[in-house]
């Protein structure tokens, strides 16, 4: 069971956390799609994902894929419906729209559709001022700025 939790006071002494708190409240909403289509995502590496769709009777065709900034949007719409009478309709072909956020940096790399299953690859690349970085050190008598002695000009300027 999940509970609804107050996020405002968080909002008032924090800055840049908007999108975390907005994450937050989106998880404790419930899905009206349920779980249709059924999905697996696995971690394939440090930087790696994959997620997979049981999609069967989907083709090609019918199904979009939609990567916005943070958000990745898997929908499906089947074109047209046999004429015939069923007997028994087990295999849910209704049209389904199903919401993944992503987080900074995460790209799609590739998508394909076999034997029913659709496969989105995605890919985290971290830009080179992001990545840690060695600080070298270095040696002698240099002190940080706030230690260094002031001199009398530096006063008369300040």
């Amino acid at each position: 069971m999940r509970t609804a939790f107050d996020f405002s006071p968080l909002y008032r002494s924090s800055i840049g956390f908007d999108r975390i708190f907005g994450a937050l409240e989106a998880a404790g909403r419930l899905d009206p799609a349920g779980n249709w289509p059924p999905y697996d995502i696995v971690k394939t590496c440090d930087d790696d994902y994959r997620i997979t769709m049981a999609v069967a009777g989907f083709s090609r065709d019918e199904l979009t894929i939609t990567h916005e900034p943070n958000l990745l949007m898997v929908s499906g719409q089947k074109a047209g419906q046999d004429s015939g009478q069923y007997l028994h309709h087990g295999i849910a072909e209704r049209a389904f729209q199903r919401r993944f956020e992503l987080a900074d940096h995460v790209k799609v790399v590739a998508a394909y559709l076999e034997n029913g299953l659709l496969t989105v690859d995605l890919n985290r690349e971290l830009p080179e001022e992001m990545k840690p970085r060695r600080i070298e050190i270095a040696t002698g008598t240099v002190l940080p700025k706030s230690d260094r002695p002031q001199l009398d000009s530096e006063k008369r300027a300040a």
